[in-house]
């Protein structure tokens, strides 16, 4: 298995208590870079691997398969940790290299574990309150997906999605809580708990 583990934006102690304890249990850990290397340093020994920072897009594909060989060899028997600064789900290498494992060796079981994004941190750094409503993206001015919180009728909420372009749909009650329930496209209810989170993608 390989669990790519998010490490907060580079403040140690934003380390969460579930991060440090997979970090002590893998068996073996691999990050991006020095940043991350220290950050997991006080936990266990973690090697490095060449994710470059480059628009050559044949030397980060020809990395990106070295970095999925050197990890299957661990996950394919074990569980392997990629550390990634911030969350491994937010404009993160962690999807690219998964898409490359699953071609290259595949049936080896990829999750997440999520950190404190720098969408999170910076609000805390900055002093503002996100609310109201915002838009993240890496690029693009019409972004690909976008995230609701507290939806109450994810059904009229995608319907009315739908005539934006947006075709797929993801909604997730009562997080991490009790009763938690996973609902897409179809099966989305009429209604849902406060506590519900919608991801709708074009």
């Amino acid at each position: 298995m390989l669990i790519g583990l998010g490490l907060g934006p580079g403040e140690p102690e934003y380390l969460t208590l579930r991060a440090v304890r997979i970090l002590r249990e893998a068996d073996a850990v691999f990050v991006p870079g020095m940043i991350a290397r220290e950050l997991v340093a006080p936990y266990r020994d973690a090697e490095i691997l060449d994710f470059p920072m480059t628009g050559n897009e044949e030397r980060i594909r020809v990395c990106m398969e070295q970095n999925a060989d050197r990890i299957a060899g661990i996950a394919r028997t074990g569980t392997a940790v990629l550390g990634i600064l911030g969350d491994p789900n937010f404009f993160s290498t962690y999807s690219r290299l998964t898409a490359i494992l699953n071609v290259r060796h595949p049936g080896i079981r990829c999750r997440t574990e999520p950190g404190i994004s720098a969408i999170t941190a910076f609000a805390s750094v900055a002093g503002i309150s996100l609310s109201g409503g915002f838009l993240v993206t890496d690029g693009p001015v019409e972004p690909r997906s976008r995230i609701m919180l507290k939806v109450r009728r994810p059904r009229q909420v995608a319907e009315s999605l739908k005539q934006e372009g947006f075709r797929s749909f993801v909604l997730v009650e009562r997080m991490c809580m009790e009763g938690m329930q996973i609902y897409r496209d179809d099966q989305l209810p009429e209604e849902s708990d406060y506590m519900s989170v919608l991801y709708a993608e074009r």
